[in-house]
């Protein structure tokens, strides 16, 4: 019998492309299995940086309802178990290996990538354990993604930026389209704001969705302390900061709240799905701080107190670079000459010029990383990359090594910063024992 393992070693191999956009082949198989329509209501979130904090909010709130919630995310930082998760709690070994077993005796002669064979057992996964409502994040994408099989009765797209520009195209308004493919006729699109390429808006309208718009059509406001909600129909005030770190949580809070009252409004859902949502119950203040206050997400902003603070997030593009940037900008450090360190790694098909570009201005010293793998390489390779001066920049042979360094370096009142990938925080995680 394969083990867990095994089988992630097995999906690497079966086609021969590790990316392979395109809804053909997965839909068979998903046809075959059963699960090529959900029961539940089906909330898809996309765009190029906060659809995981959306997606956990998400979680959260419906789960502080008493909805029992399905959750795919990818990728994941240290287990692959990480990628689904049932009323909160990661999938196990035997169900996943249940799930690639009825999937490879599915597939036939089909082909499918190792992203593929994850979505299908999520849905499978989903179907067995009968959940209230399923919430997919999109890998890579939208129109194409694997998780796009299903019609979302609610969509979401958190922002659009510059990201995997070989697969999505390489300006904005070809990104925004293909990330718009998510949306259905009649159902609600939801966007987090209004910063959108002109493409998305027309595949809204071309699709004949229902676009709601945050700063449009709903709104938040922060007080010191607290923050207000105000949304299609519901007010929420004096709700406390959200759990996950920095300024931009609110507004993937808010979203999220957002994305939710669009979906119990919405006309187009199925029996089953509506049957399913007016089982929960109704969403007040005391139920959505207790979601906000529960919220976690390993790798966003994530901040570990002590004499020297570290942060990890993964930032792996530009325009996350540049909300990591605002956010330690506004964490000052406490005192006097303090610095910040950071451990970075990027691999070799990101932007590392323009990360280390937007982050120069609160970063201090760096200590460049290798990376294993095709898309890993050396740290002398990464340091050119970044194109900082060669005077506050060390390399280290591993992220082990560069934690290392790190810390030896790190002076009472110092911050630590790593970032730059999953590949990154994922190790610096483990090194951490966290």
């Amino acid at each position: 019998m394969r083990t867990l393992a095994d089988w992630l070693t097995l999906q690497e191999s079966v086609h021969p492309q590790t990316i392979d956009m395109g809804l053909e082949r997965v839909a068979r198989v998903a046809r075959r299995l059963g699960v090529s329509e959900a029961a539940a209501p089906v909330i898809t979130v996309g765009g190029t940086n906060g659809k995981g904090s959306i997606a956990a909010h998400l979680e959260a709130l419906l789960a502080a309802r008493g909805a029992r919630v399905g959750l795919f995310t990818s990728p994941h930082l240290k287990r692959y178990n990480e990628r689904i998760r049932v009323a909160g709690a990661e999938i196990d070994d035997a169900a996943l290996i249940g799930a690639f077993e009825r999937i490879e005796a599915a597939r036939a002669d089909t082909t499918l990538t190792f992203f593929e064979y994850n979505t299908l057992a999520a849905l499978l996964v989903f179907a067995a354990r009968a959940v209230d409502v399923a919430v997919l994040e999109v890998g890579l994408g939208g129109r194409l993604d694997a998780v796009n099989l299903l019609d979302a009765d609610a969509a979401v797209l958190a922002s659009v930026g510059f990201d995997h520009r070989d697969w999505l195209g390489d300006t904005l308004e070809l990104i925004g389209e293909e990330k718009a493919g998510i949306f259905r006729a009649g159902r609600p699109a939801v966007l987090g704001t209004p910063a959108m390429p002109a493409s998305v808006y027309a595949a809204i309208a071309a699709r004949g969705a229902r676009a709601l718009v945050a700063e449009r059509d709903f709104s938040w406001s922060v007080r010191p302390g607290s923050w207000d909600y105000s949304g299609l129909r519901l007010r929420l005030a004096g709700l406390p900061p959200p759990a996950l770190a920095g300024a931009v949580q609110y507004r993937n809070a808010a979203t999220a709240l957002a994305a939710l009252e669009a979906l119990e409004a919405s006309t187009e859902l199925r029996p089953a799905a509506a049957a399913a949502l007016r089982r929960l119950a109704p969403a007040n203040v005391t139920r959505t701080a207790q979601a906000l206050r529960s919220v976690r997400l390993p790798g966003r902003f994530q901040v570990i107190p002590g004499e020297v603070e570290w942060i990890l997030d993964i930032a792996h593009n530009e325009p996350a670079a540049q909300v990591l940037a605002a956010q330690l900008a506004a964490r000052p450090l406490t005192r006097p000459g303090a610095r910040t360190l950071a451990v970075i790694g990027v691999l070799k098909d990101k932007d590392a010029g323009a990360i280390a570009a937007a982050l120069a201005g609160v970063i201090d010293h760096w200590i460049a990383c290798a990376l294993p793998g095709a898309r890993g390489g050396s740290a002398a390779q990464l340091a050119q990359r970044l194109g900082q001066p060669s005077a506050r920049t060390e390399l280290a042979d591993s992220v082990a090594a560069g934690c290392e360094r790190a810390r030896a370096a790190a002076r009472a009142g110092d911050r630590v910063l790593v970032c730059g990938s999953l590949h990154t925080v994922g190790p610096a995680l483990e090194w951490l024992r966290i």
